[in-house]
């Protein structure tokens, strides 16, 4: 089947076809540069095309006739692998850059300890990876694909046309997303009106955070997927729903570097046990301001977002297409 441009797409199923060849071989793409393990950046190309791939073959189920190699499941296996190498990436160039330069000369020195337990478990992960890459289930992700993208199979909504259907398939996302409990972290309910908790010290954020951080990470996930999904469609809609896209983010962003600090907090602990604030008293001070000054970044989105009027406008950008 030959792949149709963007202005001749029309049916569903088209447009199915094309999300997954383009993230598809944007994964294929990096692929060897992740086996020479020489640019951090590739792996993160690669993940975040596996994690789009995965997006477009979920949300696109209900038409697609796919072989199981190449299914959501397994494909999210994949991923789960890059992304664990990825994340301690990430750890690590978040310790150099933002951290280490504020850090006294004994605390830096005692990062040495931090950075040896890195590299150490990113040896293992890369292991993983490299492994991953060689087994059959990749192989035969890979090669099932190919082989649909050559002569692709279809379920019969397939041939919907798919500004028909483009409020049906995302508004189910975005209502997961606004219904998600994390909202409500850091509120009270009085009356059935909904109040953010803006009175609250960094203390009072920072056992919030220790009791409620699952909540607010899955929050975080929540709000990938839906911006995800939307960004499948972008072209099909007007700058409001692309405005949309971008708030989206920003509470993905926002809240997904509160887990990365969390983390690396717990991480660090892991690693000095209870010692940890007597050895990097500055670092666990910088954490946790930093967690501080993203709470209060995150609340206006929360607050935005808590208003009914608000989630109704987002609503119907959703329903009207271009």
């Amino acid at each position: 089947m030959k792949l149709a441009t963007k202005s001749t797409v029309k049916t569903l199923g088209e447009y199915a076809y094309q999300a997954i060849q383009k993230h598809f071989n944007k994964t294929l793409k990096y692929e060897k540069a992740v086996k020479k393990d020489e640019d951090p950046e590739a792996l993160h190309q690669m993940r975040v095309g596996m994690r789009r791939l995965r997006t477009a073959v979920s949300r696109f189920d209900i038409v697609l006739d796919l072989p199981k190699p190449a299914s959501d499941k397994n494909i999210g296996k994949i991923a789960r692998r890059l992304g664990s190498l990825r994340d301690l990436d990430v750890l690590k160039e978040s310790l150099e850059q933002f951290y280490q330069p504020k850090l006294p000369h004994k605390e830096q020195k005692s990062l040495h300890k931090v950075f040896q337990a890195l590299a150490k478990q990113r040896e293992v992960a890369l292991a993983d990876v490299l492994n991953t890459l060689k087994d059959e289930p990749y192989k035969s992700f890979k090669q099932t694909l190919e082989e649909w993208l050559e002569k692709p199979h279809y379920q019969s909504l397939a041939s919907l046309p798919i500004q028909q259907v483009l409020p049906d398939l995302l508004l189910p996302e975005v209502s997961i997303f606004f219904l998600h409990p994390g909202w409500l972290v850091g509120t009270q309910v009085t009356e059935s009106e909904v109040r953010i908790r803006s009175d609250w010290q960094a203390e009072k954020i920072e056992q919030h955070l220790t009791s409620k951080g699952e909540t607010i990470h899955d929050l975080r996930k929540q709000a990938k997927r839906l911006r995800y999904q939307m960004e499948l469609f972008a072209e099909l809609y007007t700058d409001a729903y692309t405005g949309y896209i971008a708030e989206v983010k920003s509470i993905q962003d926002i809240l997904g570097s509160i887990q990365d600090s969390v983390v690396m907090g717990a991480w660090l602990t892991d690693i000095f046990k209870s010692e940890f604030n007597t050895h990097l008293p500055t670092l666990a001070n910088l954490l946790a301001e930093h967690r501080y000054q993203l709470w209060q970044q995150w609340q206006p989105l929360q607050e935005k977002y808590l208003i009914v009027e608000n989630r109704h406008n987002f609503h119907l950008a959703i329903l009207q297409p271009a």
